[in-house]
């Protein structure tokens, strides 16, 4: 199962959390990544998003079909976000919309074996996936993108 955390990009500050949308800086951000993950993804991902405008902006930036999920909405735990996701042993592929800190948590705890306080920067992705080695189950690191290194 490949597991894919996207963290929102940049978002404007102030109001209404659930409302905020992105800057202009954000939406160059979305469609750098957006189009660098368009030609990787798994043909089979779903993409699942936070209900937050920020996230379901920087999502249509991949220009695919995504869910919108409750589950990971800002105030999500590792947990939550585990759950939604199906990890490890899911079916399919998923690509995680979200928020700090659960994201940045969630990685850690899959790469180290337990929560802590890691940042995903604003507009990058983390990319993991699952595999099933000697009757255990592994989680490979296969790439962490800062949007800032996109060209």
């Amino acid at each position: 199962m490949h597991l894919i955390l996207w963290r929102h990009a940049e978002a404007a500050e102030g109001g209404d959390d659930l409302n905020r949308a992105l800057t202009k800086r954000g939406r160059k951000q979305a469609l750098r990544m957006g189009s660098w993950l368009a030609g990787r993804l798994p043909p089979d991902c779903r993409i699942l998003v936070s209900p937050a405008v920020r996230t379901r902006q920087t999502a249509e930036a991949l220009g695919l079909p995504y869910e919108v999920c409750p589950g990971i909405a800002p105030q999500a735990t590792v947990d939550d976000l585990l759950a939604a996701s199906g990890w490890p042993a899911g079916k399919g592929n998923v690509l995680l919309v979200g928020h700090q800190p659960a994201l940045g948590e969630l990685a850690a705890q899959l790469l180290c074996g337990e929560a802590a306080a890691w940042s995903l920067r604003k507009g990058s992705i983390c990319w993991l996936q699952s595999r099933l080695r000697e009757g255990q189950i592994q989680t490979l690191l296969r790439a962490v993108m800062p949007v800032e290194l996109l060209p």
